[in-house]
């Protein structure tokens, strides 16, 4: 009818792919944020609790309400976007995040604020996995891709580091409400620019969320997370700390149940059977639980032992921040000439030798012995290691798997994580004993990055007796 008319038709227009450094950017910016909110309030939790009355319970949640979420939800996140479209959860989970940040930032009531967090945990664990899984379905396996991760993990890496400097900054010029606020702007930015730049990729249109998986995971992870957050006010033998374990495990455990039996599940257990997705995350989970607690104690033995202010903390541990980014940016190269494997179980055993001459740590130590040298091979063997196991994991999975690989690698992080900071928490406090003198703080401090040295001598060996030389996909 066109022709006939005189008209000639046009083909639709079809939107040329963004380059790849954008969707790189992109990926990584949200992925700064999703590490940057676990670690930026630390600093600002004295201001919180003057400003809105929180009581020392509720000061916890601060923390816990973000952790808990961003943990449960994170499998959900990851399978969402397989399904529906990862740039679609990118985009949720992102407005969901920079929303709730501005929500916490004007909160005027403790519950306030605790809600915020708890929606923002959400955000992340949907925003998450889209950022590595935009990343590797856009660069081609191979030594590319390895660069790409190397990148995103350095981002990753650094945005951890950077919570207590942009904290102390934040908090000391201006106040508490900015380590929220600032998501706002840096958020609605990159949320603009990927709803018009990024392109939609998605696998297994035909299937279903498995929503039955789905709602068991969540409750089990969330309320193994709950019970991991108890241990440091309650202890381990507790009825508030044992009864939400033993629940969290049997959720799990009914969710595996489910897995095995459904036609679609939403983490097919062959997955699991994958040698490289399995050994990859059980490295992530080991070595987490000690890197995670790096920082954290890092600050409080800077803080409350050798007299520094918050700014003067952050700025300590700048070179840290610096040798992580170098060490995922060194990687790539290393793993092209030695393999993987080899350069996850160097990388650990960097981080272990930092990690014993840390807690050779004293009450009057100086900066350059104490806190520098140690800091920046603790970090640069993290940086080395973390590159490889993203690598490992992602490579080994199919690509219609992709989101829900990135969920589980980031749910095993965070899980570490939290599992070794309670640890940790616990076994310096139960060395210092009550005393809060510089010596009796440091007694503890050491004693946890002696236990810190072990876990990662232990996970390297488990590294390289389990982790593959070369991934294969699955099935």
């Amino acid at each position: 009818m066109l022709e006939a008319a005189g008209l000639t038709p046009t083909a639709p227009r079809r939107t040329p792919p963004p380059p790849t450094w954008l969707v790189i950017a992109l990926a990584c910016a949200g992925q700064f944020l999703v590490v940057l909110d676990v670690s930026v309030v630390n600093v600002a939790l004295p201001s919180m609790r003057t400003d809105l009355g929180l009581s020392g319970p509720g000061l916890q949640w601060v923390v816990n309400a973000y952790a808990i979420a961003f943990a449960g939800f994170m499998l959900l996140g990851g399978r969402a976007g397989d399904l529906y479209g990862r740039k679609r959860m990118f985009l949720v989970g992102l407005g969901l995040f920079t929303l709730a940040s501005l929500g916490g930032g004007l909160a005027q009531e403790g519950w306030q604020l605790l809600l915020a967090r708890a929606v923002q945990g959400l955000g992340a664990a949907v925003l998450a996995p889209s950022t590595l899984t935009l990343l590797t379905a856009a660069v081609p396996e191979g030594a590319a891709r390895a660069r790409a991760i190397a990148t995103w993990t350095a981002v990753g890496a650094g945005g951890g580091a950077a919570g207590g400097l942009v904290g102390g900054i934040l908090v000391q010029g201006l106040s508490w409400r900015w380590v929220l606020l600032i998501n706002v702007p840096v958020g609605a930015v990159v949320l603009a620019a990927s709803a018009r730049r990024l392109t939609e990729s998605r696998a297994g249109d035909r299937r279903r969320l498995d929503l039955p998986g789905a709602l068991l995971v969540t409750a089990g992870l969330a309320t193994l997370a709950y019970g991991i957050s108890q241990t440091e006010a309650e202890g381990w033998t507790a009825a508030a700390t044992l009864v939400p374990l033993l629940g969290g495990l049997a959720l799990v455990a009914a969710f595996l149940a489910v897995e095995a039996r459904t036609a679609a599940p939403l983490m097919p257990l062959a997955l699991l059977r994958v040698r490289s997705v399995a050994s990859a995350n059980a490295a992530m989970l080991v070595s987490g639980s000690a890197m995670f607690c790096m920082w954290f104690f890092m600050t409080l033995y800077a803080q409350n032992v050798l007299g520094y202010s918050p700014l003067d903390a952050g700025l300590a541990l700048v070179p840290s921040s610096l040798a992580v980014v170098l060490g995922s940016k060194v990687a790539p190269r290393l793993m092209r000439a030695a393999g993987a494997r080899s350069v996850a179980v160097l990388g650990t055993l960097v981080a272990a030798a930092g990690f014993g001459w840390q807690s050779t740590m004293r009450a009057d130590g100086a900066y350059l012995t104490a806190i520098m040298f140690p800091g920046i091979l603790m970090m640069l063997g993290a940086g080395l290691a973390g590159t490889p196991l993203a690598a490992l994991a992602t490579s080994g999975a199919a690509p219609g798997d992709a989101g829900l690989v990135s969920g589980l690698i980031n749910t095993s992080r965070t899980m570490g994580g939290s599992l070794g900071l309670a640890v940790m928490s616990t076994l310096a406090a139960a060395r210092t004993a009550g005393r809060t003198t510089p010596v009796g703080l440091t007694e503890g401090y050491a004693l946890v990055f002696r236990t810190g040295t072990a876990v990662l001598l232990a996970g390297a060996l488990l590294m390289l007796v389990w982790l593959p030389r070369a991934a294969r996909r699955a099935p």
